[in-house]
């Protein structure tokens, strides 16, 4: 399979770099060098020695120079003893051979020319002949803790990108570039949208007024599509008794990702992290005959996890998550119907952004039950009621063994944004492990009690993420609808600007938002950074338009078109209830 050989080829070139950094760096020590999606990286302790970005050019030649000599591979096994003596000067190397060990795995090294490292393996046979030179680049340089651990030693980790061809190189190259053009943060503090404040602390996002118009305008699209569907809005509060996770499951699962409080009476609360433990207090507030099923709850909110300082990236990642999440307490005969009128908002939500969604459905992982909640039967029963909703909608069941929720399957909705990047976005979660944890059940016909099923949705996931995604898909040029201003008014000078207020008024009155630029600039640099802002209509006042009353409107584009302001009034209205 070409993904087997592309991962193949990262890991042998993880090698290649860790062999000329220890011919560049002699006393490096050695950790280990993963595959990621675009490449590889490896974490290195340089001692004394500072490595930067200036240096990786120096690096990939002493890397290019050895290449040619790996013509050909060879593994052997050793024993626990002969390998940590082998190691004996590399304390990361001799936790590795534990933790191998431990696992009850052979301990397997790999050479490549004169260079030996211990690996599981997936390499190239014949490096110097498969691998392009050209195919790679080493990009970055960054500190990472051992294992992640930020009681260990901080680390240099090397990031590579690596391609079998030169050409898909140089493709993912310029869609970094571009990438770095669109970059949420960037984009985000030119339009004026949100902003961190070092007293407020990391991933702590503030938001400006327009930047929350754009979350309130997003959270009421997704309002509305989930009304025409049946959904009741519910609210909760952003603290509980610790007693709610502990019954839920997240205590002993999510434990040190909570923030905890404590009150003057020494009662433990938590800040909550997700909402469906609450909303299954709300749904259990009185019994619900058969009748009265599904109950749609919908509630965008604010949670809260203790993330890692060195994980969180701009909105991507962020403390502070606000979810437009919904939970249907549904009777097992409904979970088909329900999930597939998620999917539906799904895909006119994602539609309206020309973003394409496909689904894989994320299971958990039989070898390692302890991870999750509830049986294997309870587990079968419920991945095969997702296989069957995604059947229906005549998609491939695509399967990701243990990225389930530790309570149930998923399906998670893979969209692509405008320049090719994959981002998870959309989830729907089937819960049959929680009602069990809360006793939640329905009358049936038989007027007996029935265990119900929970299904978890979020259409953006969290606001912030999504904003983030929307931000570089568009690259900041909202569509008429979405944008915080959707005309920018210029009028020439002092004597326009009181025909400019009037026309002004009658947009606003009509549902239109806008700005007038009434500075003392002259008009080309109102002009210049009216199109900075990514305005998506602008109009310029002057003698012409006063006399006459008919106004000259232009786009983004550079397009323009002379009406009456009815018939723009009536030309923008259109454009924003189509929502294109």
């Amino acid at each position: 399979m070409k993904e087997d050989k592309l991962h193949n080829l990262r890991h042998t070139l993880a090698h290649l770099l860790a062999s000329a950094v220890l011919e560049l760096y002699p006393d490096t020590q050695l950790t280990i060098g993963p595959t990621i999606e675009s490449g590889f990286y490896y974490d290195f302790d340089f001692g004394s020695v500072k490595i930067s970005e200036d240096d990786l050019p120096k690096i990939e030649k002493v890397m290019r120079k050895i290449l040619p000599t790996w013509n050909s591979s060879s593994s052997r096994e050793l024993g626990s003893e002969e390998a940590k003596t082998l190691y004996k000067n590399n304390p990361y190397k001799q936790e590795l051979v534990d933790e191998i060990v431990e696992k009850g795995e052979k301990i397997t090294f790999y050479k490549f020319g004169d260079f030996e490292d211990l690996c599981r393996g997936g390499h190239l046979e014949n490096p110097a002949e498969d691998i392009d030179p050209k195919s790679f680049k080493l990009v970055s340089v960054a500190g990472a803790y051992w294992r992640g651990d930020e009681e260990n030693k901080m680390l240099t980790r090397i990031y590579a990108l690596a391609y079998e061809t030169r050409e898909e190189l140089e493709e993912k190259i310029q869609m970094i570039e571009e990438a770095k053009k669109r970059d949420h943060r960037k984009i985000g503090k030119e339009l004026d949208l949100f902003m961190f404040s070092e007293l407020v602390g990391p991933g702590l996002p503030l938001w400006t007024p327009k930047g929350t118009l754009l979350r309130n305008l997003l959270d009421d699209f997704v309002w509305e599509l989930r009304k025409k569907r049946g959904y009741e809005k519910v609210e909760i509060p952003h603290i509980t008794k610790k007693d709610l996770y502990v019954t839920s499951g997240h205590w002993d699962k999510f434990g040190n990702e909570l923030f905890k409080a404590e009150t003057r009476e020494g009662h433990q609360f938590v800040i909550k992290p997700m909402n469906c433990p609450h909303h299954t207090q709300i749904f259990d507030r009185k019994m619900h005959s058969y009748k009265e099923m599904p109950q749609r709850y919908s509630n965008t909110t604010m949670v809260y996890r203790d993330e890692q300082t060195g994980e969180l990236s701009g909105l991507a990642r962020v403390r502070s998550i606000t979810q437009d999440d919904a939970h249907v307490f549904a009777r097992f005969s409904q979970v088909k119907e329900e999930a597939t009128k998620i999917w539906e908002i799904v895909e006119e939500f994602y539609g309206a952004f020309g973003i394409d969604v496909r689904p894989t459905l994320s299971i958990h992982d039989p070898k390692n039950m302890d991870k999750y909640l509830g049986t294997e039967e309870i587990w079968e029963s419920a991945i095969s009621q997702f296989e069957e909703v995604i059947k229906g909608k005549g998609q491939n069941v695509e399967k990701v063994v243990g990225q389930a929720a530790f309570y149930g399957p998923k399906i998670d909705f893979i969209g692509k944004d405008s320049i090719g990047r994959e981002w998870q976005v959309a989830t729907i979660q089937l819960d049959m492990n929680m009602p069990e944890r809360f006793d939640l059940t329905c009358i049936n016909e038989n007027g007996e009690k029935e265990r119900i099923t929970m299904l978890h949705a979020a259409i953006m996931g969290s606001i912030e993420r999504f904003m983030a995604l929307m931000l570089e898909h568009l690259g900041g040029k909202f569509p008429l609808w979405l944008s915080p201003v959707q005309v920018k008014i210029l009028p020439i000078a002092e004597a326009h600007q009181d025909f400019a207020k009037e026309v002004g008024q009658r947009l606003k009155d009509d549902g239109i938002r806008l700005e007038i630029d009434a500075s003392n600039e002259k008009l080309g640099k109102k002009i210049r950074n009216t199109k900075l802002e990514k305005v998506p209509y602008y109009m310029v006042i002057g003698d012409k338009e006063m006399e006459s009353g008919v106004l000259k409107i232009e786009n983004r584009e550079g397009d323009a078109e002379e009406m009456t302001s009815d018939k723009l009034i009536h030309k923008l209205q259109k454009e924003v209830m189509s929502r294109i």
